[in-house]
């Protein structure tokens, strides 16, 4: 099974310790999409930020490797939530904003729980 996976989503594994492809694999997912419009945006946090931030920035662009990067390009939220709508996929993500909109269009939410697993909720 396919999932999409937000730039939050892949700062996970930085700031809270938990192996997302574990996580993901566990509940089933083997292959993992990743928004061009996400790498981008990485690029842009890493030339942003400092310190914790620059490196869960780092560490999420070289998870992208291990991803499928689907070309789209725009603001990234916008292009998740087109991509999760057309392709009927679930989204990783721990953005509370995404979150909301993701909601809306009824489409399948993959966030933290408790710190130290994955949870999908409909």
């Amino acid at each position: 099974m396919k999932v999409i996976i937000d730039t939050n989503g892949l700062m996970i594994p930085v700031q809270f310790g938990v192996d997302i492809f574990t996580e993901l694999q566990r509940m089933g997912y083997n292959e993992f999409i990743v928004p061009s419009a996400v790498v981008d945006e990485l690029n842009v946090l890493i030339k942003r930020y400092r310190g914790e931030q620059k490196a869960a920035s780092k560490v999420a662009l070289s998870l992208c490797k291990r991803c499928s990067i689907m070309e789209k390009s725009g603001i990234a939220d916008d292009v998740i939530v087109e991509l999760a709508s057309e392709l009927k996929l679930p989204v990783l993500t721990n953005d509370i904003g995404l979150q909301k909109r993701l909601e809306e269009h009824k489409i399948p939410i993959i966030r933290l729980r408790q710190k130290n697993r994955l949870e999908q909720s409909w």
